[in-house]
Formats: C-alpha cells, structure tokens, sequence
C-alpha cells in the first residue's frame, strides 16, 4: 500500500467581512504573498486576491483556514490560462 502525503481539505468557504478581513477554508497552500497580493492554491482553484495593507491574521496549514486583513480591493479565481500567466509574472519577479 502506498503512503501519499496529498492532504485532500472537504468543502471550500470564503467569507468577506466589510471588505477588511477576508476567511477561507479549503486551501492547499499559499503560492505568494506580499502586502498588495496572495496567491493561494484551494480546492476550487487558484484564488488571486488583491488589495493594500494585506497580511495573514491566521493560518491554520493542517485545516487549511486562512484569514487576511488589510482592504479587499478583488478575489478572482484563475482559470489555467490565467495561472500560467501569473507563475510566469511571479517566477519573472523571483529570478
């Protein structure tokens, strides 16, 4: 029998609150962050959000919830067009 070490999460929420703190469940992992973007991977798809003053308030990697405050400007999900375009923008950034 093979050991995977795939943590598959249930259903996947996101919750906005007055545009200054956002909540999610059902995230595999956070691709980037930094203060005006993030990045995160869910089981819905890749989840672009953007915004100022954005930071993690709290992370939780073996549920994965994940809450961010700062101002919620955009959340978009990403097709995979989109995500090729964004790795290669970020990879760009990091090389």
């Amino acid at each position: 029998m093979e050991n995977t070490n795939i943590i598959e999460f249930g259903s996947h929420e996101l919750k906005l609150i007055d545009r200054k703190e956002i909540a999610l469940t059902g995230i595999k992992k956070i691709t980037s962050f930094d203060s005006e973007e993030f990045l995160l991977e869910s089981n819905m798809g890749i989840i672009l959000i953007k915004g100022k003053n954005l930071e993690i308030m709290k992370l939780d990697t073996h549920d994965g919830n994940v809450k961010i405050k700062g101002k919620i400007n955009s959340i978009n999900y990403l097709d995979n067009k989109e995500k090729a375009k964004e790795e290669s923008i970020i990879s760009k950034l990091f090389k």
